[in-house]
């Protein structure tokens, strides 16, 4: 008890304790407004571009160095896929898979060229794309990767390694053009000159802003590539050089800055995202390999017994309608494909496929046309004087074969040239197959970096048809006659008149003009179910972009039709009654032609794709 009273003694307090103490103060902090930019987060999962600092307002500041706070320098290999040198040598590896066939019956290049009526100038435009991209969002204030100096000299070292490559190679190599106006093919500079212009945008902004940018700046590239195609100024062996020295001159334009200018003209740091997610869009191009013909044999003849009906053995008809078809060069595959996946190993997605295959064998019908054309009006000769080794006159008098031709020939030409133009043109030389799939995809990682991937695909297929038009023009003709027997041989006359002699032809000429223009040749498809598989291997090389090299497979089963109309213009360029002797088989071998030739035939077609992708993974 002592004790508990002392300790109580000893804590007893009053308020006369606190009464010389100050009073209290309470200090408010000092609050100063800052602006803060907040990053972009577009995708699924935590991405950040970690800038700090963001101008506002249009930026002409073309010589002024600026350097936001908080922005990582590049290293020299940070941004070096080297996706470009692949690009390159599959190119090169193609450069063997050319034509040498050309063909334009105009303007006296018969044989020189190949003529299409395909044409676009928008691959003149569209291979600025990238660059006019990033002036006008660089002016417009949109802050990239860059300031101006740094941009300015990263696109220069870019356009000039890429000149050149690209000139160093075409003036070497001396390849000719499909079209055949010059020898420097290879590689394709507009080709080269958008995927250095889509490196920029992806640089500046794809990697920074949004990726969106670089998928907008390759698939403009990729369309550029597939035009100079069609446009028949490139082979698909030049595309494949051309966009693969695009990428490798944009990436070592951007290195070479890096070098340069270090840390200063840095704005925004790349955009990062979770590594994890395989879920992506990709734009792709590749060359298709496999089912590069399309042949066709008798028993494929739509009306075989037509044929048949001729006095011709089997032997013949064999050799005239055995076999008919077109070879095809090494495809160009254009792919849009993209899959979402529940986790880490499976996804479902689809994917959109154009496959272009050109023909390069196709010259055989076009110079038929031309030939056939000799031939035809030769036959037409031949119902004039029918013997062809004799003209004989009403008197019965035999002339050699060669003056009855000439005589036959100025009696058809009176009047005009019953053929005064003839020739082809290529309405398209492709066969382009359209693919729309879905199905299931795989994913085995096998790093932060690498993974392996595979899929299953079912679609729909629908193929767009090579077109060969004819075109002839000349002067009507009529070739009625009257036959009568002098001394037991046949002799004619021509429109109810005796023929007076050689000096004395009949005109046979209606004096009308005909110009017309049809299918010469036609080869397409039905629509068709497609299977589809595939390899592929993908490095990430960054955490929201990823390039992927696959391989995949194709197959489906077609009903293919072709039509061959080589003498259609012999139902404009005579009369009814004209065309009535040639029709009959007795009198003329043209019976067997007159009618377009058609075939068709089931085909089971497997497809074979090697490409490289680019991928936006989100």
């Amino acid at each position: 008890m002592i004790i508990v009273f002392g300790l109580m003694t000893m804590v007893k307090a009053s308020a006369e304790n606190y009464s010389d103490m100050e009073s209290l103060k309470l200090e408010t902090p000092e609050m100063k407004p800052e602006l803060v930019a907040l990053p972009a987060n577009p995708f699924k999962g935590e991405m950040t571009s970690h800038e700090t600092t963001t101008h506002t307002g249009m930026d002409f500041d073309f010589f002024k160095v600026k350097t936001n706070p908080g922005v990582k320098p590049y290293k020299f290999m940070d941004d070096m896929s080297f996706v470009g040198i692949p690009l390159f040598l599959g190119g090169l590896a193609l450069k063997g898979d050319k034509a040498m066939f050309r063909v334009n019956n105009k303007d006296g290049k018969a044989n020189t060229q190949l003529l299409t009526d395909f044409k676009t100038g928008i691959d003149d435009y569209t291979q600025f794309f990238g660059p006019a991209m990033v002036v006008g969002l660089k002016l417009g204030g949109y802050e990239g990767r860059s300031d101006w100096p740094r941009l300015l000299a990263s696109a220069a070292m870019s356009y000039g390694i890429m000149a050149a490559f690209v000139n160093g190679i075409k003036y070497t190599a001396k390849e000719m053009r499909p079209d055949g106006t010059s020898a420097n093919s290879w590689p394709s500079g507009h080709t080269a000159t958008a995927f250095v212009g889509a490196t920029l945008l992806h640089k500046e902004y794809g990697l920074t802003r949004s990726p969106w940018w670089s998928v907008a700046g390759y698939g403009v590239a990729t369309a550029t590539g597939v035009m100079r195609v069609l446009n028949n100024r490139h082979w698909v062996s030049d595309v494949m050089s051309g966009a693969g020295i695009g990428i490798l001159s944009g990436e070592l334009g951007y290195a070479l800055s890096d070098i340069l200018f270090k840390g200063k003209g840095l704005l925004r740091n790349d955009l990062q995202m979770d590594f994890n997610s395989p879920s992506f869009f990709s734009i792709g191009m590749g060359v298709g390999l496999g089912g590069k013909s399309i042949d066709f044999s008798q028993s494929d003849l739509v009306n075989a017994e037509k044929y048949k009906d001729f006095d011709y053995d089997d032997d013949d008809v064999e050799d005239e309608y055995g076999s008919a078809g077109v070879e095809f060069r090494a495809a160009t595959v254009v792919d849009a494909e993209g899959a979402y996946f529940f986790n880490k190993y499976v996804g479902v997605g689809g994917r959109f496929r154009v496959r272009a295959m050109s023909a390069k064998t196709f010259g055989q019908y076009t110079g038929d046309l031309l030939e056939g054309s000799n031939y035809a009006w030769d036959a037409i000769s031949a119902i004039y004087h029918v013997n062809p080794e004799y003209y004989i006159d009403e008197e019965g008098t035999r002339y050699p074969s060669n003056l009855s031709k000439e005589l036959t020939t100025e009696l058809i030409n009176q009047g005009g040239k019953a053929i005064e133009d003839i020739g082809a043109v290529v309405e398209s030389d492709h066969l382009t197959e359209f693919t729309a799939s879905v199905g299931l995809y795989f994913n085995v990682p096998l790093s932060k970096r690498f993974s392996l991937g595979t899929k299953l695909l079912i679609g729909r297929s629908f193929m767009q048809e090579l077109d060969i038009d004819g075109y002839a023009k000349g002067k009507v003709k009529d070739i009625q006659y009257d036959m009568h027997i002098v001394n037991g041989h046949p002799a004619y006359d021509f429109e109810g008149d005796l023929i007076g002699g050689i000096d004395n032809p009949v005109n046979t000429a209606s004096n009308e003009d005909y110009d017309m223009r049809w299918d010469l040749l036609t080869i397409g498809a039905k629509s068709s179910t497609s299977y589809g598989t595939g390899l592929s291997l993908t490095y990430r090389y960054k955490s929201n972009f990823s390039w992927r090299l696959y391989f995949d497979y194709d197959y489906t089963k077609k009903e293919y039709t072709m039509k061959y109309d080589p003498y259609r213009y012999l139902k404009s360029s005579l009369t009814d009654v004209g065309l009535s002797l040639i029709q009959n088989k007795d009198l003329s071998e043209l019976a067997l032609y007159v009618d377009p030739i058609e075939y068709k035939k089931d085909k089971k077609m497997n497809y074979f794709t090697l490409g490289l992708a680019f991928l936006v993974n989100f």
